[in-house]
């Protein structure tokens, strides 16, 4: 078993970190090797779905309530305490790391009506979600979406397509965006919203169909298209921004768009965790390997190689301890979120890179989990908002927009 790098050796702990923190990285960290990485070495080289047994366990930790308040049953932390289990739980398997999103990360995905009901059990793992917003023709686009939600009389009726809506079947809700106007390109902000839509584990409810999708990671749950054809939901069930009516303004693209804040910040976690798993995996097998009659951890090129390695891992775990406790002050900006994204994902790719490559030709098989750990890392660079996105958020905040006055 691979030697642990991480917090516990790190001689650059935040002030701020506590017995409590250390305790949840060590109870997380021992579930982790315990139960997820010996699951995810044998269920991710065939495409298995991750077992509800382990949801359950999970359940139990207290993970999908991380951020769910302690009068809600959650355990009323703060999002570097989700960042911490993200980090831990990504070290053994990014899915698992990312399910725990569908608890924490769709709070904001119910209606008032639903939250003292829903939530608490949500925080036992019991009612847990999936997020539809990107289209065939709407990805970082949010704003150019087409999916239509239309009122009659007590009710909306939902219709269009959906992509990339992972979990969409074994999810108890889904959190859908879609427009109350037709798209008009002139103010193409306006008339979106976000729709509770109650349905069965296991399945679609009448009027959603689903199709897998073919990924090349990512494994261990499935991700869909989804074809929404006069879907019925309760008027209540729409989501609005700060009360507001989100038909009569940009209110429900802001809150579509503030609610990847946060996890862009998990996704840098997560994109910590993998990198972490390959550099752990990648120094202990070059302490295995031999060639020219000794370990190739003798050899300068690759132990600087692993120097390198930590020192990227060492920069983004601070900056993303960083943001995160910007968010728990309620100081986060958007920009800063899109730093933590960006440098994590790209660190993550890097650095996983770098550890196969440690292996050899070992590593571009599936008898080694640091091409899973390398897989795993390219798509921190897609969802949750492209590192493009990423650089024009980055950019926007920093100069004038293209084509608006200086």
């Amino acid at each position: 078993m691979a030697r642990h790098y991480g917090i516990n050796e790190n001689p650059l702990l935040p002030p701020h970190f506590t017995d409590a923190h250390r305790a949840l990285i060590e109870s997380t960290r021992e579930f982790t090797l315990r139960e997820v990485l010996p699951l995810a070495n044998r269920l991710d080289p065939e495409q298995g779905q991750m077992p509800r047994e382990l949801i359950e366990k999970m359940a139990e930790m207290g993970h999908f309530g991380i951020l769910i308040d302690e009068a809600r049953g959650g355990l009323g932390l703060g999002v570097l305490e989700y960042c911490l289990v993200t980090e831990e739980l990504a070290r053994g398997w990014m899915s698992v790391a990312s399910i725990i999103a569908r608890g924490n990360g769709m709070i904001g995905g119910l209606p008032a009506c639903l939250e003292d009901e829903i939530l608490p059990r949500m925080a036992r793992g019991e009612h847990l979600g999936a997020f539809a917003m990107s289209e065939p023709g709407a990805g970082s686009d949010v704003a150019s979406i087409r999916t239509r939600a239309e009122r009659d009389g007590d009710e909306w009726v939902l219709s269009g397509q959906k992509m990339w809506c992972t979990f969409a079947d074994e999810a108890d809700f889904l959190t859908v965006v879609a427009r109350t106007e037709p798209y008009d390109p002139a103010h193409r902000h306006q008339g979106v919203s976000q729709f509770y839509v109650p349905k069965q584990r296991g399945g679609f409810p009448e009027g959603i169909s689903g199709t897998p999708m073919r990924k090349i990671g990512y494994h261990g749950w499935k991700t869909w298209e989804l074809s929404l054809d006069g879907v019925r939901i309760p008027l209540e069930y729409r989501i609005e921004p700060g009360g507001r009516d989100a038909g009569d303004d940009a209110g429900g693209f802001r809150l579509a768009a503030q609610a990847l804040a946060v996890p862009r910040v998990h996704t840098a976690a997560r994109a910590i965790g993998l990198a972490r798993g390959a550099l752990e995996d990648a120094a202990d097998y070059a302490q295995q390997r031999e060639q020219f009659d000794r370990p190739i951890s003798d050899f300068q090129a690759i132990r600087f190689k692993l120097a390198q390695m930590a020192t990227q891992i060492e920069a983004a775990r601070q900056l993303t301890y960083a943001v995160a406790a910007s968010a728990d002050a309620g100081a986060m900006q958007p920009r800063q979120a899109a730093m933590c994204k960006l440098f994590a994902s790209d660190m993550a790719e890097a650095v996983t890179s770098e550890a196969l490559q440690i292996f050899g030709g070992a590593g571009y098989t599936s008898e080694f989990a640091v091409e899973r750990h390398w897989r795993d890392a390219r798509l921190t660079r897609i969802f949750e908002g492209t590192s493009e996105i990423q650089h024009k958020i980055i950019s926007d905040s920093l100069l004038p927009r293209p084509g608006s006055a200086a």
